[in-house]
């Protein structure tokens, strides 16, 4: 995987360089350790038909997705934080498949990851999504 990155942009430097540098590991190298070592024992991921929704359950699931990314570049479009929450907005492409966008959003507790939610698009499907409620 490879990985084009902004520069962080406001809120608390400490908690977007912890996920700058948690991500960048996994993207690059698929060191999921380094993920693991910044996430609470008591980390909850939330996602709508999520099925890992605890620490354990969400790292096997990222372990197992590993060999289906290999290849995948990644933008970082922006990293945000304020407060205790940490934003990362992404674009990610397999080599033979289509472009996704990728929301996450990260609550810090202790100076480590306590909870996280995930938003995820196909990129080409975006323009659709503009009228649901027609």
């Amino acid at each position: 995987m490879t990985t084009q990155d902004r520069t962080p942009q406001g809120g608390t430097t400490d908690n977007t360089s912890i996920v700058a540098a948690a991500f960048a590991a996994l993207t690059e190298t698929g060191d999921v350790d380094a993920v693991a070592r910044v996430l609470d024992e008591d980390f909850v991921h939330h996602r709508p038909a999520g099925t890992s929704r605890t620490k354990a359950e969400w790292l096997a699931a990222v372990r197992g997705s590993l060999e289906h990314i290999d290849g995948m570049e990644v933008t970082v479009l922006h990293l945000l934080a304020e407060g205790d929450h940490v934003m990362l907005h992404s674009r990610r492409r397999l080599p033979s498949g289509p472009e996704i966008t990728v929301v996450d959003i990260m609550r810090f507790e202790t100076g480590r990851i306590a909870e996280a939610w995930e938003l995820i698009e196909p990129t080409a499907e975006a323009g659709a999504h503009l009228t649901w409620w027609a």
